[in-house]
């Protein structure tokens, strides 16, 4: 299977420095050399070959700067400036390289949020919307500081976020909440984060993890069939294997064993599992795309054999299922 998702005429330098580092155990030196790769070849080198004069992509945020003049029926457009910079995130690009270092100050004078013209970095109003902002600028040595204090003040009574907190909502979501643990993740680990910002992640892993990341604590009912379905890229949608790898990067950060409420979600991962060893794409999110990084629904997905590999991998190695009936 590595074989595979390492196939130098197949794959691309984003997924091979991960497997190289992550299942491979290759040497430091040269998982980090393959990653240099993402900026120059390959579909790190082709979305920055979508980039605009000014820094931005499509001339906006996060939406392109045609938006208003509609034509999206299809799907939300995903070729603006904020989803750009999250699959680069998940490609794992330099992020000090001086192409980056322009990028992101270019962003910073040039990018403004549909919402309010807010600058950039200084994010916009939903939750989900700035929890990915604040990945994203973490990732790229922004400080996120007062975005981060924004989302800490905005949890839920249950411990989680939601966008629609605005129109009334008190209950959190799914999608909102793993977007906003991602960006407090990123922050913890550019910056050690603060005691405010690791109380407030712990809540919303306590959020999931109460619900064995996909039943709703009600009924124990599947909040959303989607949930157990698996997509790539996940914009700002949620499945039970985004949130499996949320929390096993969260443990190469802190060092913290899986939680035995994960079983249930790495049970149905496991058995996800085709006959040829891979991991099938179920769906993307609909919408404009610069060009897609999997080969359609049905089809074995690098990305996603990667991320299911690499959860079951921290899993088993950490001995989790043991007295559990696994």
């Amino acid at each position: 299977m590595i074989v595979w998702l390492i196939d130098p005429d197949e794959s691309d330098p984003s997924i091979r420095w991960q497997v190289m580092r992550d299942l491979a155990d290759s040497p430091e030196a040269e998982w980090r050399a393959e990653r240099a790769r993402v900026e120059t070849e390959g579909w790190g080198a082709r979305l920055l070959s979508h980039q605009d004069d000014d820094g931005r992509w499509a001339a906006g945020a996060h939406f392109p700067g045609d938006y208003a003049s509609g034509g999206y029926e299809d799907g939300q457009p995903w070729t603006s400036t904020t989803h750009v910079l999250s699959l680069l995130r998940e490609l794992g690009i330099e992020p000090t390289s001086p192409r980056m270092r322009w990028t992101v100050e270019a962003i910073g004078s040039n990018c403004r949020w549909e919402h309010a013209g807010q600058p950039y970095w200084e994010g916009e109003v939903e939750p989900c919307i700035n929890g990915v902002t604040v990945a994203n600028g973490a990732y790229f040595g922004v400080d996120m500081t007062p975005v981060v204090e924004r989302l800490v003040t905005e949890r839920l009574e249950d411990g989680g976020w939601n966008c629609e907190a605005e129109f009334g909502s008190v209950r959190s979501s799914f999608d909102t909440t793993i977007n906003v643990l991602e960006g407090l993740l990123e922050f913890e680990r550019a910056t050690g984060g603060t005691p405010e910002s690791k109380e407030a992640r712990r809540s919303g892993e306590e959020y999931l993890l109460r619900r064995h990341l996909f039943r709703r604590l009600s009924t124990g009912e599947p909040a959303n069939d989607k949930y157990l379905t698996l997509l790539h890229p996940n914009r700002w949608h949620y499945d039970v294997l985004r949130g499996l790898d949320y929390f096993r990067a969260a443990s190469a950060l802190t060092g913290a064993p899986p939680d035995p409420r994960l079983e249930e979600a790495i049970e149905h991962v496991r058995r996800r599992r085709s006959a040829d060893g891979t991991w099938p794409l179920d769906h993307s999110p609909a919408g404009r795309v610069w060009f897609d990084v999997d080969d359609g629904p049905g089809q074995p997905s690098r990305w996603l054999t990667l991320r299911a590999l690499r959860v079951l991998r921290w899993w088993d190695e950490a001995g989790a299922g043991a007295g559990t009936g696994r």
